[in-house]
């Protein structure tokens, strides 16, 4: 779509239908963004530059304009049905859905942007074959509130439908989640954290809220990486409400590493079971808890590795187990 072309449809537009059409919303607000983007117009004529601008701004708060399915740490979701077949074990399944991810206060714009940095560097550096464990940033752009001139952060995140947080999982089952159902929960997540450990990338804020799992298929996201840092950086904040599930590295200021991460998630685990977990669970999460970071394992793949031991110990080979969040 050229940009003369696009222009003259933002400004014509008096409805979202007349904007984005019916057939393929997503697709017509990827061309509009492309079309009016300044990094694609180069040495334009001044004029057309802003007109362009101004209706970048139009088209990127109109798609933000629906009521918010989801409420985040620092952000509102919304929900836009459209993207190719996948589902979180990474296989084939139903069409993605790309949610507009938009800050709620411009102050946290910069872990916005930590998101989108996050993400962009595990699709870079990531192993192929793990990438549907995280949600494939589709676009990352800012849009202005037309009523106030406040700029606000959008991340367009693009996941697999039918995903259930840890905390919707404990809800389903408040005495506790079978540690053999646990199982493929916590080794999907050690996969997870190994992709993005070795992009670099620690993700400072393992909670339940944010390890999501598709039940039918035994699939698992990880998201909201706006907590996000380098290994030897810093976590930029805690979530409130959580502050005592952090390893003391975070709270204290001190460099983070995979350890922080690896803690966190045995601690999403233990909670996750509750009673239920066998003393030989709780003595390997216990392994990954140490006070010191250093003290820690930092590597969770090869963690992987002894977690299958642990558990062949308790259950034998591997079985899939059929998970139902209506227990």
């Amino acid at each position: 779509m050229r940009t003369e072309e696009a222009i003259r449809l933002v400004a014509a537009a008096r409805t979202d239908t007349d904007l984005f059409g019916t057939q393929e919303p997503a697709r017509r607000y990827r061309e509009l963004v492309g079309a009016l983007h300044p990094d694609r117009l180069g040495a334009a004529n001044p004029l057309v530059r802003a007109a362009a601008a101004d209706a970048l701004v139009t088209v990127t708060t109109r798609w933000r304009t629906p009521a918010p399915t989801y409420t985040g740490d620092v952000a509102t979701l919304h929900e836009r049905k459209e993207g190719p077949p996948v589902n979180a074990s990474g296989r084939g399944g139903g069409p993605s859905y790309h949610l507009a991810k938009v800050s709620r206060h411009p102050g946290d714009n910069d872990l916005m942007a930590r998101e989108a940095r996050a993400l962009r560097r595990i699709a870079e550096r990531g192993d192929a074959r793990y990438l549907a464990y995280v949600p494939r940033l589709v676009d990352s752009h800012p849009a202005r509130d037309p009523s106030t001139g406040v700029e606000r952060l959008v991340n367009v995140l693009a996941t697999p439908p039918g995903l259930h947080s840890l905390d919707d999982v404990r809800r389903a089952y408040p005495d506790g989640v079978d540690p053999r159902d646990a199982a493929w929960m916590w080794r999907r997540l050690l996969v997870a954290l190994g992709l993005a450990h070795r992009a670099g990338v620690v993700h400072g804020a393992v909670l339940p809220r944010h390890v999501l799992i598709e039940p039918d298929a035994h699939g698992l996201v990880l998201v909201d990486w706006c907590f996000s840092a380098e290994p030897g950086g810093l976590v930029p904040a805690l979530v409130p409400g959580h502050e005592d599930w952090y390893p003391p590295e975070v709270a204290a200021k001190r460099p983070c590493g995979p350890g922080t991460d690896i803690a966190l998630a045995a601690r999403c685990m233990t909670w996750l079971m509750g009673d239920r977990a066998p003393r030989e669970l709780r003595a390997f999460a216990d392994g990954c808890q140490g006070t010191a970071l250093a003290t820690r394992p930092d590597d969770a793949w090869r963690l992987l590795r002894e977690l299958d031991e642990v558990l062949h110990r308790l259950y034998g080979p591997r079985t899939f187990r059929p998970f139902t969040l209506n227990p």
